[in-house]
């Protein structure tokens, strides 16, 4: 499995941050409870934090983290004070970056982010901008609410489901683990009746959900959602992209990326569904030169049916 990126990293910490800023001296076990990660992987956040500042990068322009005595606390320099001062376009990123972080695992709806965000938005409203909605895939309204409110209680659930390798709704019977938004899309990670196995689904994907009347006992750490785990018998598939595509090592699990100095990239990533791999080449187009495949995987023959595809759908 790939190593968090940095994409990862900085999403955590920009979800984290705010909320430490608000609860000084919190316990580090309720921290990495709260945000689904380790003890390690946070007191690593908090190391790189400490040395986010602003020039001249002296103690007092940097911010201060640290853990004492199994306490967590951060504090912002005097420089955080000052106003900014952002264009309409400035501030409508902020906005949609920020709303989308506020979907990260322990983040606090209505905390200090949130709070910044509605003043936000507010000003844009005086600019002009009517509103801002954030799409984080969620399939119908109320799936994500339910789901959670299942999780919380170790409810199990129905989910009316679109399957994407059968290509039709199945309603299959669910225990919900966790619930958690990834790369612009919710997902679900529980046990599913029909298949006897762990599995995550997109929520996108999902037509509807009804909470049951059965309970079940979750098993220890079930809070982290892992979009894929690859295994053994997955195909593998050896991408060459150029620089300006290596957004698909930040974004999907891969087994190895090596970099070279143009600043293209060789990847070899496990290949979880073909429709999955059409699709992610169809929207890398050209620059995407397939070097390698395992697994029996007809490449070429997968990339030109997908083309054709769109094709007629363009066509009708």
């Amino acid at each position: 499995m790939a190593r968090p990126t940095a994409g990862d990293r900085l999403a955590r910490l920009l979800a984290v941050v705010p909320w430490l800023v608000e609860h000084p001296g919190v316990a580090l076990t309720e921290v990495v409870d709260r945000f689904g990660i380790s003890p390690k992987e946070l007191v690593a956040d908090l190391e790189t934090l400490s040395m986010v500042g602003v020039y001249p990068y002296t103690p007092d322009m940097l911010v201060e983290a640290t853990v004492e005595d199994g306490e967590v606390w951060v504090r912002y320099t005097e420089w955080f004070d000052r106003p900014l001062q952002l264009t309409p376009g400035e501030a409508l990123a902020l906005v949609v970056a920020g709303r989308g972080l506020l979907a990260a695992p322990g983040a606090e709806e209505d905390g200090a982010l949130a709070r910044g965000l509605d003043k936000l938005e507010e000003a844009l409203r005086h600019r002009g901008v009517a509103s801002v909605d954030v799409d984080l895939g969620e399939a119908a309204p109320g799936v994500v609410p339910v789901l959670r409110q299942a999780v919380e209680e170790h409810r199990s659930v129905e989910l009316d489901h679109w399957s994407v390798d059968q290509d039709q709704v199945i309603t299959r019977t669910v225990d919900p683990y966790a619930v958690a938004a990834e790369s612009g899309h919710w997902y679900l990670r529980a046990f599913d009746h029909l298949r006897g196995e762990e599995r995550v689904f997109r929520l996108d994907r999902t037509r509807a959900v009804r909470p049951l009347e059965q309970h079940f006992e979750a098993p220890p750490r079930s809070d982290d959602v892992r979009v894929y785990e690859p295994s053994p018998d997955d195909p593998r598939v050896t991408l060459d992209l150029p620089a300006d595509a290596r957004w698909v090592v930040e974004a999907h699990p891969h087994e190895s990326a090596e970099v070279h100095d143009d600043g293209s990239v060789r990847v070899v990533l496990p290949v979880s569904s073909t429709r999955w791999l059409a699709g992610l080449l169809l929207r890398l187009g050209p620059r995407a030169v397939v070097v390698s495949s395992t697994g029996g995987l007809d490449v070429q023959g997968l990339r030109q049916d997908a083309a054709d595809r769109v094709l007629r759908r363009h066509r009708r």
